[in-house]
């Protein structure tokens, strides 16, 4: 007679069902604790959009656009700050309604979200099997509640979309060696400065051609700019683009740059340029190095993360809301920990650590240095050990990860 199955179904069947129901468990405790994380936000009250449209009033009623001034508890006085180019491409939503424009920011915000969080983690759930649409949307409910994506949404910043055109351009375009390789870059560069150091990343990962292709990009975007609104530009150019007081007090905690942290030693006076330029050549030149190190063994992930962690450190302002490059970070050291060989005494040392690092990321991150702590007001003194850590959080973590992210060996590379 034939043997009877060893395995009876519905075991297999139970064994699927429990493992649905931890998943779906998951997910909603997961989506469950977002509004708790996003209530600080809500004081922010589309603060940043809110000065974009009324800057576009003022602009549109014939006023110079860069004397719109905002005053604000904190900073004192906030201004337009952004690139003409910037300006040419808001300017239309002025005819809107604030509610409609608010919602149309909101909703591409989101977007870009799920967009770039599949082009993060699509090739790490191939490499390794993971299941795609839990593994997908586990990761889109954790880039929604770290802070700087609770910042950008609150406050009606454009962040996601200059991370859409950089991710695009860096995980696309010239990996594959893209005849638009850079227009991305350099659309990013025209409408924000900080994305102008991923030009310097395509110099270090000798993409010459992408390279001058985003320079020549920013450059056309600034002259139709020009030839567009030319006194605003050239004042822009000419002196509002190195008047860093128009944007806020250097010295607050949500200034998550190399300077902020300076400027807290020293507050109410600024800091020594020296010390700060000296700083900025150090991490620049090795941030940069190991930036182009890893694009050139094919691991453009872990490059581009490098570089977006070295544009926040030397830029003399970089709020927390700027600073996304933390969430590709943890996508390369999660990768990297399910890469390496779990059975020797080495690899499991590193997967240990790699997992550690972006467990304690991820926390940071999730916790912010601002959402749930009060600053004050006024111009302070770190002086204290517990007040180093918190209040340059962001600082030390992208030190820190500037020197520990791990370059993938080519077996395990970012294909996207």
């Amino acid at each position: 007679m034939p043997a009877e199955p060893a395995a009876p179904p519905a075991v297999v069947e139970g064994d699927r069902a429990a493992r649905t129901a931890r998943r779906v468990v998951t997910v909603l405790a997961l989506a469950a604790v977002l509004p708790a994380l996003y209530l600080p936000g809500r004081a922010h009250d589309f603060f940043d959009l809110k000065i974009y449209m009324r800057a576009m009033h003022w602009w549109a009623a014939g006023h110079p656009l860069y004397d719109y001034v905002q005053p604000d508890r904190v900073q004192g006085a906030l201004y337009f700050t952004y690139p003409p180019f910037a300006a040419l491409l808001l300017r239309p939503f002025a005819a809107l309604p604030l509610g409609a424009t608010v919602a149309v920011f909101t909703a591409l915000t989101l977007v870009g979200i799920v967009v770039t969080t599949r082009w993060l983690v699509d090739p790490v759930i191939t490499r390794h099997g993971l299941p795609r649409l839990f593994t997908l949307t586990v990761a889109v409910l954790l880039v929604l509640a770290v802070e700087s994506t609770r910042e950008t949404i609150t406050f009606g910043q454009i962040n996601m979309l200059l991370v859409v055109l950089i991710l695009a351009d860096l995980l696309i375009a010239a990996p594959r060696a893209r005849r638009w390789a850079g227009v991305g870059v350099g659309l990013a560069a025209a409408l924000k400065l900080f994305p102008a150091v991923f030009i310097g990343y395509l110099l270090v990962a000798r993409r010459w051609r992408a390279a001058a292709l985003a320079s020549l990009t920013a450059v056309a975007a600034t002259l139709l700019a020009a030839a567009v609104t030319p006194r605003d530009s050239w004042r822009f150019w000419t002196h509002e683009l190195w008047a860093t007081d128009r944007v806020g007090r250097t010295d607050y905690t949500g200034n998550q740059s190399l300077f902020g942290l300076l400027s807290r030693f020293t507050a109410p006076e600024p800091p020594p340029r020296p010390l700060w330029l000296l700083l900025v050549l150090l991490a620049a030149g090795y941030g940069l190095w190991r930036a182009g190190r890893a694009a050139r063994a094919g691991d453009w992930l872990t490059g581009l993360t490098l570089t977006g962690l070295v544009g926040a450190l030397i830029s003399p302002i970089t709020w927390t809301h700027h600073i996304y490059w933390f969430i590709p970070a943890v996508v390369v050291l999660v990768d990297a920990g399910l890469s390496v060989d779990p059975t020797t005494r080495t690899g499991r040392r590193q997967r240990v650590h790699r997992y550690a690092l972006a467990a304690a990321t991820t926390a940071i991150i999730g916790y912010g240095v601002v959402s749930f702590l009060d600053w004050g007001v006024a111009p302070t003194h770190t002086d204290t050990p517990a007040e180093f850590l918190l209040r340059n959080a962001y600082v030390l973590l992208a030190l820190a990860l500037l020197a520990t992210l791990p370059i993938r060996p080519a077996a395990h590379r970012q294909q996207s």
